[in-house]
C-alpha cells in the first residue's frame, strides 16, 4: 500500500522543447497539423478498404489493421506532446507515463509483426499465387491478425512490468517527446540490468526474427519475379511490394535503432529524431505511400468521391 501511495506522488517532466523554447509555437503547429493528416490519412484509407469491396482482400486487411496501428501510436503520444508544448505545466503523472508507455509498446511489437505477416502475403501472392485464395483464407487472415495483436499486447505487458518493480525519484526530468521505454529507464533511481537484457532479447526475437522473416520473403519474391517474362507483369508485381518494402525501411530502420542502441550507448537528441520517425513521420507517410503507388486504392478514392458529389 506503501509502494502504490509512492507512485501517485512520482512526476516526470518532459523537457524535450525546452531548449528551443522561441521554436514552441511552430513545434506545436506542425504537431498539429501532422496529427491530422496523420487521422484523415488512415480514417480515410480504412473506410475506402471496408466500403469498396473490390478491396476486400488479405493485402487490405492487413492494411486496415496498420492504419489502427499508425492511430493508436499517434493518439498515444501527439495529444501529450500538444500539451507539454501549450502549457507551462510539464509534468506527467506516473499512472499516464505507465499508461502511455504500455500503449505505444504494444503498437510498436504488433507493428513489427504485422509487417512480417504483410511480407508473407506477398510471398503467398506471387511465388504461390493458385494456393493463395487457400492459404490466406479469412480464417487464417483473422487468426494471423488476432494472435500478432495479442503476443503484442504479451510483450508490452511484460516491459512494463518489468518498468514497475524499478524505483523512481519523486521528480525525474525525461529529455524526449513521450514516455518510451530508453528514456524512462534512463530516469531509474535502480538496477535496469534486467530491463536492458528483456530490451536486448525482444529486439532479436520480435525485431531481427520478423526482419529476417521479411527478407527471406522477399529474396524468393525477387527470384520469382525475375524469372516473368512479361516486362508489363513485372512491373506490376514490383509495384504490389514496394509500398510495403517503404514502410518496411522506414519503421525498421528507426525502430531498431533507437531500442538496440541505447544498450550500448546514449545520445538523446538522436533518440528524439529516431522516435520522431516512427511515432510521428510514419503515421502520416503511410496512407500517402500505399494510395500513391496503388491504383486499386486510388480508383476507390475516386469512385467513393464521384458518389458523393453526385448525392
Amino acid at each position: 500500500m506503501e509502494g502504490k501511495n509512492q507512485n501517485t506522488s512520482i512526476e516526470f517532466y518532459m523537457m524535450a522543447f525546452d531548449s528551443h523554447p522561441e521554436l514552441k509555437p511552430l513545434f506545436f503547429t506542425l504537431f498539429v497539423i501532422i496529427y491530422i493528416a496523420a487521422l484523415l490519412g488512415n480514417i480515410v484509407i480504412t473506410t475506402i478498404i471496408i466500403i469498396d469491396s473490390r478491396l476486400h482482400t488479405p493485402m487490405y486487411f492487413f492494411l486496415v489493421n496498420l492504419s489502427i496501428l499508425d492511430i493508436c501510436c499517434t493518439t498515444a503520444a501527439i495529444p501529450k506532446i500538444l500539451q507539454i508544448i501549450w502549457s507551462k505545466d510539464k509534468t506527467f503523472s506516473y499512472s499516464g507515463c505507465i499508461s502511455q508507455l504500455f500503449i505505444f509498446t504494444s503498437a510498436l511489437s504488433t507493428e513489427l509483426m504485422l509487417l512480417t505477416v504483410m511480407a508473407y502475403d506477398r510471398f503467398v501472392a506471387i511465388c504461390h499465387p493458385l494456393h493463395y485464395s487457400t492459404i490466406m483464407s479469412r480464417k487464417t487472415c483473422t487468426i494471423l491478425a488476432a494472435a500478432i495483436w495479442l503476443l503484442g499486447a504479451i510483450n508490452s505487458m511484460v516491459h512494463t512490468s518489468l518498468i514497475l518493480r524499478l524505483k523512481f525519484c519523486q521528480r525525474n526530468i525525461i529529455h524526449h517527446f513521450f514516455c518510451e521505454i530508453p528514456p524512462v529507464l534512463k530516469a531509474a533511481c535502480s538496477d535496469t540490468y534486467i530491463n536492458n537484457v528483456v530490451i536486448i532479447m525482444a529486439d532479436v526475437i520480435l525485431g531481427m526474427v520478423c526482419f529476417i522473416l521479411i527478407v527471406t520473403s522477399y529474396t524468393y519474391i525477387i527470384l520469382t519475379i525475375l524469372k516473368i517474362r512479361s516486362a508489363d507483369k513485372k512491373k506490376k508485381a514490383f509495384s504490389t511490394c514496394a509500398s510495403h518494402l517503404t514502410v518496411v525501411s522506414l519503421f525498421y530502420g528507426s525502430s531498431i535503432y533507437t531500442y538496440i542502441r541505447p544498450a550500448f550507448s546514449s545520445d538523446s537528441e538522436t533518440d528524439k529524431v529516431m522516435s520522431a520517425v516512427y511515432v510521428i513521420i510514419s503515421p502520416v507517410l503511410n496512407p500517402i505511400i500505399y494510395s500513391l503507388r496503388n491504383k486499386d486504392v486510388i480508383n476507390a478514392l475516386k469512385k467513393l468521391l464521384n458518389v458523393n458529389v453526385s448525392s
